[in-house]
């Protein structure tokens, strides 16, 4: 069984974008875009290594850090084909042609797929996000790309100059945000897509996350460009300031929802209570959707207290 790692990095979502799959130094690629997502990234290291290794009879164990990649390939595929490629709200599923070469690369292959925790100390995993993050770095930075020496001796067709020229671009629409939190199987009869009300729940428990916290890129694709926060010290943050200062919260509060509002079609505000053994805070977060992304725009942090001075 060959064991590899593929994993995907965009530097601002959609932005300088670089993929990449690892099996260990001597077998690896890398490549990329002057602009591409998250996902497309993902989408792009599996199906390189699938490409590579297409002559390959043995078993071949992918192991990724993207649950959106691993639930496209093994669950949603086939509803999306039975509807013309278009998912269970009717609309076109995102990064079409990736997704169609990788049906066509995975069909009649030995292969599993297998989830691990990014940034978790993961090996291959590490290694295969240096490298992806390397690439989109090199795009960003108009330096040479080191696109690896692949899998085998032979020149590979899927290297980086041939991935960049099939790859799709963003469109005007936008593309979905990284993978922050697992996405529902469309298709199970036990199942069904998270409300928006859910969606931004979860995206704000993330923001809690020291994962996120520490990880400019997620943390990036949740924030809106003109995203401020008046903290409950009276600090205000902006986006640039938020992303400048990655750190983990040093005590990880609870999260206790209060209410959701709908203020208009894809304006969300979502009041919740922050709770720590030593204080409590009230936090009103502002989410709005563009593209179909819901990204938390302001966010305001008030000291909880009760009649008498004490904290609620």
């Amino acid at each position: 069984m060959i064991t590899a790692a593929a994993d995907g990095s965009s530097l601002s979502n959609p932005g300088p974008a670089g993929w990449a799959w690892y099996i260990d130094d001597d077998r690896w690629a890398a490549g990329g875009w002057p602009k591409g997502t998250n996902n497309m990234g993902e989408l792009m290291a599996v199906l390189d290594l699938l490409r590579q290794t297409a002559g390959v009879e043995e078993q071949l164990l992918v192991l990724c850090d993207s649950q959106y990649v691993i639930n496209s390939i093994t669950k949603w595929m086939p509803g999306w084909k039975r509807k013309g490629w278009r998912k269970s709200d009717g609309k076109p599923v995102q990064n079409l042609d990736l997704l169609q070469q990788l049906d066509a690369a995975v069909a009649g292959r030995d292969v599993r797929f297998e989830w691990v925790k990014g940034h978790a100390g993961h090996q291959l995993n590490e290694a295969a996000d240096e490298r992806a993050r390397a690439a989109a770095t090199s795009y960003r930075d108009g330096a040479v790309l080191d696109a690896g020496p692949g899998f085998g001796d032979e020149p590979q067709i899927s290297q980086s100059s041939a991935a960049e020229a099939e790859a799709p671009q963003p469109s005007a629409a936008g593309h979905p945000a990284p993978d922050l939190f697992s996405d529902p199987d469309l298709f199970s009869s036990t199942a069904s897509a998270p409300s928006d009300e859910g969606i931004v729940i979860e995206q704000e428990k993330l923001l809690l996350t020291g994962e996120v916290r520490t990880d400019r890129d997620r943390l990036a694709a949740l924030l809106h460009p003109q995203f401020t926060e008046h903290g409950r010290s009276g600090r205000i943050w902006s986006r640039s300031r938020t992303l400048a200062e990655l750190a983990p919260l040093e005590v990880q509060p609870t999260f206790e929802l209060l209410g959701t509002d709908r203020l208009a079609a894809d304006v969300m505000l979502l009041r919740w209570r922050a709770r720590t053994p030593s204080e409590v805070t009230l936090r009103s977060s502002l989410w709005v959707r563009e593209n179909d992304r819901w990204l938390l725009r302001f966010q305001q942090g008030t000291p909880g207290v009760g009649s008498r001075g004490r904290p609620v």
